[in-house]
């Protein structure tokens, strides 16, 4: 069925780069959407807020580092990518696919808890190290998702 073992890993990669950039860009809108209602009438408050609104992107981060870790470790940027076996491609997709759902669902979460709290931050200034600290605790998520990714392709 799959002829072109390395096809098979591209996809990996690209759903590895384009799922958490997805997911980062979704929440570094919906951050920056309420963020720019805030600053409109305070804006004092633009440093505490790009720091919220600047969090749901590192998913995007994660997953271009993923992605670049498996074109090597596969050898596609080497020149070895003829060794590849079909079972060793779909494992080189699976350790892409940890990083491109999670990043990407994370991401999209994130951006919302960091919306509310510049939501938060309008109304009570000194709240935004609580703000950062909630929208922080759903990266969490992403970096454990990071780590899935990176075991799972230094396995192979």
């Amino acid at each position: 069925m799959f002829k072109n073992p390395m096809s098979i890993v591209l996809i990996g990669v690209a759903i590895a780069a384009a799922l958490p950039g997805i997911g980062s860009a979704y929440g570094v809108h919906a951050a920056g959407k309420a963020a720019a209602g805030v600053v409109s009438d305070k804006p004092e408050l633009f440093g505490k807020l790009l720091v919220l609104q600047a969090l749901p992107g590192t998913q995007g981060i994660y997953g271009f580092l993923v992605a670049v870790l498996i074109l090597v470790r596969s050898g596609i940027l080497g020149g070895g990518a003829a060794a590849l076996t079909t079972e060793t491609a779909f494992a080189y997709f699976g350790s892409g696919l940890a990083i491109a759902l999670g990043g990407l669902f994370s991401g999209i979460y994130q951006g919302r808890v960091a919306a509310a709290s510049i939501l938060m931050t309008a109304k009570q200034p000194d709240a935004s190290a609580r703000g950062i600290t909630m929208t922080a605790l759903v990266e969490t998520y992403a970096i454990l998702a990071l780590l899935v990714s990176i075991l799972a392709l230094f396995s192979i």
